[in-house]
């Protein structure tokens, strides 16, 4: 089986997982219920993942790949707003597969639900733990330093806390129908809340 056949194999169980996740509870859902639901054998499920939980990585890193790709393609000119809005734009204005807005909502309902289901919650972090890597790549890079520097490496965690913690209350807002606008303007409280968790050293334009 290719690589890219395998990816998507496992997204498919994830999608599954998810959604009988959301609908009766983790403990509740067995592995047996996901591998009918993907019309698999219980043996090929923990093939592709470790336990029941785990089975919902695929839709959570879902979750996080589009800001990932965000953080890598930020310019060293741009301030964080700037760059956070014209990715914003670029999303809104292309066309998205029906699959793809599916996988929004499933990890909107993953994030959600991970605040009250401690295994999940294992595996959202996990995700997280790429988006701090990530951080650090970049933070380096603006700051002129080693990724394994010390104050990088905290100003990395505690960017991805104030991010994490964003998309939880984002997600959270969304799922209950409240108003997102009560929540702010994403890209300037974002950025605000970067710049105040780092001390200012990140969210500016790097002048060279």
């Amino acid at each position: 089986m290719s690589e890219q056949r395998r990816q998507r194999l496992r997204m498919e169980i994830s999608r599954e997982a998810a959604r009988l996740f959301w609908l009766q509870g983790i403990e509740a859902t067995t592995g047996e219920q996901i591998a009918d639901a993907v019309g698999l054998s219980v043996r090929t499920i923990w093939r592709y993942f470790r336990n029941k939980e785990s089975c919902a990585e695929p839709v959570l890193m879902y979750s996080v790949e589009w800001f990932l790709s965000v953080l890598r393609s930020w310019p060293l000119e741009c301030s964080f707003e700037e760059h956070y809005a014209t990715e914003l734009t670029k999303l809104a204005k292309r066309y998205r597969e029906p699959d793809e807005e599916a996988d929004d909502l499933a990890a909107s309902k993953m994030i959600v639900l991970a605040n009250t289901e401690p295994a999940l919650r294992t595996t959202w972090l996990m995700a997280c733990d790429q988006v701090e890597r990530e951080f650090a790549v970049i933070i380096a890079r603006r700051l002129q330093r080693a990724t394994d520097d010390v104050e990088v490496r905290m100003h990395a965690a505690a960017a991805t806390a104030v991010v994490r913690v964003f998309s939880e209350a984002l997600n959270a807002a969304y799922l209950s129908g409240t108003d997102l606008a009560t929540i702010g303007d994403p890209r300037e409280h974002l950025a605000r809340a970067v710049r105040q968790a780092t001390g200012g050293a990140i969210g500016d334009p790097v002048v060279s």
